[in-house]
């Protein structure tokens, strides 16, 4: 289980099923088997230096979240596995990822903030609603605004200057994964068909 509050941003030292990411932070208590959530997807450490970690990509994680598009020195977002006992700064995220959005915009505001207009998939849009949380990238955001799986999120300096959401550009694919009480809420509403 990860919070959504990302820990550092790390480098991209190698793409592909083995990815190896450079970093600093998330080393600290890391060991082979640790989790620690690359872009908001839960991946599972094979291997640790002081410089890095590597984890194994399966062909499921490369074709349904973004890391299949990473490349030598893109950033991503890092954050360890939360620990029993630690505050949930921000809300309870598994690290599956649900989809993929389009980026729309990145608009600056007042005081250094910003505002992020992300396309949401069509199937997820149910689990949406105004002043919900989402991941995106493995940030933990509220919903400021929602129409037409246009999602609209306000980002504070803070946020803005320590996680990947500074880069985003034309064509960039965001890691989606929507609130797992709203997922459980429509299991139990929503006859079974099986």
């Amino acid at each position: 289980m990860f919070t959504g509050i990302v820990e550092e941003v790390g480098c991209v030292a190698t793409a592909g099923s083995k990815l190896r990411v450079n970093c600093r932070t998330v080393l600290a208590d890391a060991r082979e088997g640790s989790s620690i959530a690359v872009n908001g997807v839960c991946l599972t450490v094979v291997s640790l230096d002081a410089r890095g970690f590597t984890c194994d990509l399966s062909p499921e994680t490369l074709a349904r979240t973004n890391l299949g598009a990473l490349r030598q020195d893109s950033e991503v977002n890092l954050e360890r596995a939360a620990a029993l006992g630690d505050r949930l700064s921000g809300h309870i995220v598994q690290g599956h990822v649900d989809g993929t959005a389009d980026f729309v915009s990145l608009d600056p505001l007042a005081d250094g903030n910003w505002w992020l207009n992300v396309r949401i998939p069509a199937a997820l849009s149910r689990y949406a609603i105004h002043k919900g949380s989402v991941t995106l990238d493995g940030v933990s955001l509220t919903i400021a605004s929602f129409e037409d799986c246009l999602l609209g999120v306000a980002i504070i300096p803070h946020t803005y200057s320590n996680t990947i959401i500074r880069s985003y550009s034309p064509g960039a694919k965001i890691n989606v994964e929507v609130d797992l009480i709203a997922k459980y809420v429509e299991k139990l509403l929503v006859p079974s068909s099986g």
